[in-house]
């Protein structure tokens, strides 16, 4: 897990050295990118929200800066250690823990968690106790909203397990080759990273993730007590369809509930 002798184990698979080139300029960094998720989670708000795995304020930073009140959750310091120096980042609350257990001050209107983090918790127990927790944080009718890659198996032949997902060639030499590995059996995958640079050197970083079906979330959620509101395909509200590649759901607490 540790790449580098000054990060901190206790950062887990976000320490120092991937911290630090984290918020680089481009993919899921564009404002083309970025905005759209603001744009709906600013909507969605209805008071306090609370983001869970809220890294480096990619997502907190800006929705606080058009005054929603945001509190976060991140496991490594090393991430949230960027979010005080962006606009709007200084306003964000940050409690360092796992987002599967620790608790905050307060009740919010929302609780989200975005760009595949859910799979980051690697078992069904713990992915059911990430429902549990946003249920704990949210008041009556407060929504529980995830965004989530699904898993690529169609694109699986017989007999393989294994999905590339980018091949990019360097502007100056070496490149970059990301590739999924599944195991159908256990609901356990990969992600594995290659860099190689202009000259020659290369990196290897390799990521354990569990995916969950929509269907098994909307069972999760049940068993924390919350029910399906919203279903999309993307941050524009598109509906699902058998051809999306990732969906955006949302999950309501009982409005009447005391």
């Amino acid at each position: 897990m540790i790449t580098n002798a000054g990060d901190d184990p206790a950062d887990g698979w976000f320490p120092e050295s991937v911290a630090a080139g984290y918020d680089a300029p481009g993919g899921a960094n564009e404002p083309a990118v970025v905005t759209p998720v603001v744009d709906v989670l600013d909507d969605l708000a209805d008071g306090p929200v609370l983001e869970f795995a809220v890294g480096t304020g990619r997502i907190a930073a800006p929705l606080a800066a058009r005054g929603v009140r945001v509190s976060g959750i991140e496991l490594s310091r090393a991430m949230a250690a960027r979010i005080a120096g962006k606009p709007g980042g200084a306003a964000v609350e940050v409690t360092i823990g796992d987002m599967t257990t620790t608790r905050v001050p307060g009740e919010f209107s929302l609780v989200y968690l975005v760009f595949n983090t859910i799979s980051n918790v690697t078992t069904q127990d713990g992915q059911v106790d990430v429902f549990r927790n946003a249920a704990a944080h949210l008041r009556p009718g407060g929504l529980f909203l995830v965004e989530v890659g699904l898993p690529d198996l169609r694109r699986l032949p017989p007999g393989q397990d294994t999905v590339p997902f980018t091949v990019a060639p360097g502007a100056h030499g070496g490149g970059y080759v990301g590739f999924d590995q599944y195991d159908v059996v256990t609901q356990q995958f990969t992600s594995n990273h290659v860099t190689v640079s202009p000259d020659g050197t290369g990196q290897f970083r390799r990521i354990p993730f569990r995916y969950a079906w929509p269907a098994e979330m909307d069972l999760m959620a049940r068993i924390a007590g919350m029910s399906l509101k919203f279903r999309w395909a993307d941050w524009d509200r598109s509906g699902l369809t058998a051809g999306s590649t990732r969906h955006v759901s949302v999950w309501e607490t009982d409005p009447s509930a005391a």
